[in-house]
């Protein structure tokens, strides 16, 4: 960590490999810390985990038809919420016709706003234990770059924007054991969103590309990439989230999304169902104590 006697330690910036050496640790989930038990938000680490509703949970069950499914090359589709309403799998999985995984999911936020999820984007990735909190018997870790921290903690950045361009490093359990990804935020045009339409249909988003690889990294390791699109529109009382991943794509440098499999190679069917089923849990507990911890510390960067 950088010396300083002074600063606290969940404000001291780690190294790469001193964060992937933590990362098997984090992977046990020990126990607190004396000085992480101080922090204003412990308490979410301990409290009872609200469970997905069940009828929810079984969509994850079996695969969707691939025919009701979409690529990332038509993204925009996700700026007609009336298409996919009548149209579309809004809660499922399945492995596309080329071997991608593909998830949506949908979940609605009572009492959530716009600026709700903006702060929290914001919010969490500058300390280790506020990803914890989110869902702890999945979240391991993160931790940012200083250049990426820097523009997080710069005022003159709307929140809303503070997380274009940087990259989370984080550890968590997609029901298949856990994993270091490293998740490269990006804005909504860098996705390939048709801003004039994005801006009047969407409340905000979060999205961009992932790279996957287990804890217990080898020379025989896959890497496994990912595109990752978070949406959220208003609605009565709250906002609607919608979902949706593709698993084996990944962002080309003129920002195109890019089928990056073998030929004749499909991602493992438990990969998609595993990240499927980790986010119903992940965003049920999300909206769960999202309004709760806003309610309390969204004032501010620095609690």
């Amino acid at each position: 960590m950088i010396e300083d006697k002074n600063m606290p330690e969940w404000k001291a910036q780690k190294t790469y490999s001193q964060n992937l050496a933590d990362s098997k640790i984090k992977g046990t989930l020990p126990p607190l810390t004396p000085e992480e038990e101080a922090r204003p938000f412990a308490k979410y680490y301990h409290e009872e985990i609200k469970q997905p509703d069940p009828a929810h949970m079984a969509c994850m069950d079996e695969p969707m038809d691939p025919a009701r499914a979409f690529g990332p090359e038509e993204i925009n589709r996700l700026l007609d919420p009336e298409k996919l309403e009548t149209e579309e799998v809004e809660i499922g999985w399945c492995n596309l016709p080329n071997g991608a995984g593909y998830i949506a999911n949908k979940i609605f936020y009572p009492g959530v706003t716009a600026d709700t999820i903006d702060w929290w984007f914001a919010w969490h990735p500058l300390e280790d234990l506020r990803y914890r909190i989110w869902y702890p018997p999945q979240h391991g870790g993160i931790m940012l770059s200083p250049i990426d921290r820097a523009r997080i903690l710069d005022p003159a950045v709307p929140n809303r924007e503070k997380n274009w361009g940087v990259v989370h490093n984080v550890t968590e359990n997609c029901d298949c054991g856990f994993e270091n990804v490293d998740i490269a935020f990006r804005s909504p045009a860098d996705m390939g969103f048709e801003m004039e339409r994005f801006n009047r249909v969407t409340a905000t988003f979060a999205g961009g590309g992932g790279w996957a690889v287990t804890v217990d990294k080898c020379d025989e390791s896959i890497t496994a990439p990912a595109i990752m699109c978070h949406m959220f529109y208003e609605a009565p009382g709250g906002l609607m989230h919608r979902t949706r991943f593709w698993m084996g794509y990944r962002f080309t440098e003129d920002g195109k999304p890019e089928l990056c499999l073998p030929p004749g190679v499909q991602v493992p069917v438990g990969a998609v169902q595993g990240l499927a089923r980790h986010n119903v849990k992940e965003f049920t507990r999300f909206g769960d104590f999202l309004p709760r911890i806003y309610k309390e510390l969204g004032h501010s960067m620095y609690c």
